[in-house]
């Protein structure tokens, strides 16, 4: 096949939500020439496999590139998230995506996209349709796959399934034609959540569901993600309540204990001490649906499964032959391995704020921008490990923390937080009137026990291990 010569100032792999919003920055700051490569026939990433009902489960406002607004900026005012701000749709974000790159990138003449293309190393692409390799000599490479994002769809389950059973994956729900005596969902995440709830929506009888739950987790409360000064003292609130919860915990379990009682922390059952934690956001309402599941399996992990019976590490449960078997089992992000951003001429970005990928993307992409050292730049890039167990949750909020006050003493980068569309909180606190002496007392007793919490929360990691 024929092979074509590229050269470029930013050879980006990957169009999915962080690739794009890495190359925003690097279009809205600079002005270089950037390639972009992704395997689908579009932007969006793993948004084009996601599961129909699927939506985002922080408001919309936090996602999406920095430079254009993704949604209306309203609040629900009806449903599970009613009052809250909204939640775009699969749909709606790859809507979003397409019109990013066809209204903005592509127009700049500083982009150029190839979509279903494999990329195989070395500057080296090749194109599914035309078989042609294209040959990049660029002076960077960003990895925008790294965290490698998994979705039911292109999940493969660590797990048999024998013939006859009636296994799918969420994509795959709105198809049912005749309806069964029972659904099992297989998974206790997001997705498993998602289920769920959209079973329920549809009027799914609780009784008919029965949930496979390996672990319980604790789910952070969407309340308390709100951008907007309406929901100050639930935003910042929250983390001022977050930094008194670390600086008077005596351990990891009270911690927790108290996080909950400041209204951060939800969980399923109230009986079952959570021992996960992947960063699941979840409004008090959706919480209060999934109460109605009385059927939830806690017997580990599923090894097998075959019409009439689920195989578990504790023991078989028995189920319907005609039940409907729903993987939930993919994790999200399930490379966790950390390795420096900014190596040479490769950037591999990653989270430097918990929770926010995308934001993170946005963030790196200016600091590739705007200072010289590779040492400085991963001085600012301290990768935020994505957690897994409530230990984890420690050093997840320290190296996040540490991150947060080594920006806060760059007036530059402070400018930039505040601007930035994605940043959210910092200008949520910015916006406080002078004269607003109870918020000012907010932020005062976030400030106070900002360094308590940090010297507990070290206590607190190194007893848990």
């Amino acid at each position: 096949m024929a092979t074509a010569s590229i050269e470029t100032d930013y050879l980006i792999v990957g169009a999915g939500a962080v690739g794009m919003a890495f190359a925003d920055v690097l279009l809205s700051e600079s002005d270089a020439d950037i390639v972009i490569v992704d395997s689908h026939h579009q932007p969006g990433g793993h948004w084009n496999d996601a599961y129909p009902f699927v939506r985002l489960h922080q408001p919309s406002a936090f996602y999406g590139v920095s430079s254009r607004q993704l949604g209306s900026g309203k609040v629900d005012a009806v449903g599970l998230n009613e009052g809250l701000y909204e939640l775009a749709t699969g749909a709606e974000v790859r809507a979003y995506f397409v019109d990013v790159m066809q209204q903005q990138f592509l127009p700049s003449g500083r982009v150029r996209f190839f979509p279903m293309s494999d990329y195989t190393g070395e500057g080296q692409f090749v194109s599914r349709l035309t078989g042609e390799t294209h040959t990049v000599k660029a002076k960077r490479h960003v990895d925008a796959t790294w965290l490698k994002t998994s979705v039911p769809s292109t999940h493969t389950p660590s797990f048999s399934i024998a013939d006859g059973v009636r296994f799918v994956t969420p994509n795959q729900l709105p198809g049912i034609t005749e309806p069964p005596k029972q659904f099992v969902i297989v998974g206790g995440g997001k997705t498993g959540i998602d289920t769920a709830i959209w079973l329920l929506d549809q009027g799914v009888d609780a009784a008919r569901i029965q949930w496979i739950m390996p672990r319980d987790a604790w789910l952070l409360n969407r309340k308390k993600t709100q951008p907007g000064i309406e929901f100050f003292e639930h935003s910042i609130g929250a983390q001022a309540d977050q930094m008194a919860a670390i600086a008077e915990a005596g351990s990891i379990e009270d911690l927790f204990d108290r996080l909950e009682a400041a209204g951060m922390m939800l969980r399923i059952d109230r009986s079952v001490r959570p021992e996960m934690f992947h960063g699941a956001t979840v409004s008090e309402a959706e919480v209060d649906a999934l109460r109605q599941i009385d059927g939830i399996v806690r017997m580990g992990r599923v090894s097998e499964i075959a019409p009439g019976k689920i195989v578990l590490d504790g023991g078989t449960l028995d189920v319907d032959p005609e039940a409907v078997i729903i993987d939930c089992s993919a994790r999200a992000i399930p490379n966790t391995k950390i390795k420096p951003i900014f190596e040479g001429d490769s950037i591999t970005p990653q989270t430097v704020r918990a929770y926010l990928p995308v934001f993170s993307a946005a963030f790196i992409a200016h600091i590739d921008l705007a200072y010289r050292s590779d040492a400085v730049r991963n001085q600012f890039c301290s990768v935020v490990p994505l957690p897994d167990s409530l230990p984890d949750w420690l050093h997840m909020t320290a190296i996040n923390s540490a991150n947060q006050f080594r920006w806060s003493q760059e007036p530059e980068l402070r400018r930039w937080l505040r601007d930035n569309r994605l940043d959210g909180f910092g200008k949520i606190a910015s916006e406080i009137p002078k004269d607003d002496m109870d918020k000012r007392a907010v932020i005062q007793r976030l400030r106070e026990n900002a360094a308590p919490a940090m010297a507990n929360l070290q206590r607190l990691a190194a007893a848990a291990g």
